[in-house]
């Protein structure tokens, strides 16, 4: 079935979405975790982007083995925001469960889930504990991140903080087709993404148990990188400004002590931007950083020399002075070993 061909929902399915770029071995283990699951039915879509190293191979190894449960689309390389999109359109179940291709869910987690959102009519997302395993293998100890607090809505807690990893949730099929298509980002799209449900007024419900397992590894990952690097950056930049308007839809605004966190964080990645050669997304993140803030506080002293010196200098080069200014002053906060 071609991306944007309608498909007929199937009641109790949940469709599991596993994006994979050049990392065979670990996506088996994503996969085999999908298979351990005591609840069914499951189908699993493997999407294969522009995989170089044998990756498709594995995929289609698996699908043929497995024909029942897995199906694969090969795309070429656009990052995981474009990848998820297209197993999204490819899903067929009444809940969608996206899964890394690095990640593991834990065997109880479609049932228990799937149970809780029956259970629960008004919810449009279960989430349950995340448990994090370091590079050595070494499993941390208590819920990972923030997925051990229970609450009720995404927002407004999502604006400053993603305190779940993309496991961990279940969506049900209503709520993915009402948030719309993912963006084609490289960074940040699953924050994006969970935003924009939060900006739908979703309920959340929470099962007290281990669902998800997160995994530290020494392979390439996305989330990596050089905070200055301009495809980063220009990334971040479209994720932070979509961000910043589904909490606005959400009916969040300066008098929020979350937006107040989040206009700082604007301010903090308009000057990266300027530092990346990016200026006209370090203009747009400083305005959109200034009314975050409220019209008071966006007549701050920093704010107001910061254009000043942007409107001599130029938002590049004023950006990357900056950027080496918060580097001094984070190196002069940390003791001398």
């Amino acid at each position: 079935m071609s991306p944007g061909e309608s498909n007929e929902l199937v009641p109790g399915l949940v469709s599991v979405v596993i994006p994979v770029h050049n990392r065979a071995e670990l996506m088996r283990e994503a996969v085999g975790s999908v298979v351990a699951q005591t609840y069914r039915p499951v189908e699993i879509l493997l999407v294969d982007d522009g995989s170089t190293d044998g990756t498709a191979e594995a995929c289609d190894e698996l699908a043929n083995r497995m024909p029942d449960l897995v199906r694969v689309h090969h795309r070429s390389n656009g990052g995981p925001g474009a990848a998820r999109e297209t197993g999204r359109l490819a899903a067929r179940g009444e809940f969608l469960q996206y899964l890394d291709s690095d990640d593991l869910l834990l065997p109880r987690k479609l049932e228990i889930q799937v149970r809780a959102l029956r259970s629960s009519p008004g919810a449009g997302v279960a989430y349950g504990f995340t448990q994090f395993r370091k590079g050595d293998g070494v499993l941390v100890e208590g819920p990972w991140k923030g997925s051990g607090v229970e609450r009720r809505t995404m927002f407004p807690s999502f604006l400053t903080e993603r305190w779940w990893d993309t496991p961990t949730p279940l969506y049900r099929r209503s709520v993915t087709d009402a948030a719309g298509p993912w963006l084609p980002l490289w960074q940040e799209e699953d924050w994006e993404y969970d935003c924009r449900i939060a900006a739908l007024g979703t309920s959340l419900v929470q099962v007290k148990e281990f669902v998800a397992e997160v995994r530290d590894h020494g392979e390439d990952r996305l989330s990596r990188g050089e905070p200055l690097d301009a495809r980063r950056c220009q990334a971040r930049a479209v994720a932070h400004e979509a961000v910043y308007g589904h909490a606005r839809r959400a009916g969040m605004g300066p008098e929020d002590p979350e937006m107040q966190r989040y206009a700082r964080e604007l301010f903090l990645l308009a000057r990266q931007c300027g530092a990346a050669s990016l200026p006209e997304e370090s203009r747009r993140l400083f305005a959109l950083a200034r009314e975050a803030s409220g019209p008071e506080r966006a007549k701050g002293l920093d704010f107001r020399a910061y254009r000043m010196a942007a409107s001599v200098l130029g938002w590049a080069l004023v950006g990357g002075l900056a950027c080496r200014a918060d580097g001094l002053r984070r190196g002069a906060a940390e003791p001398v070993a």
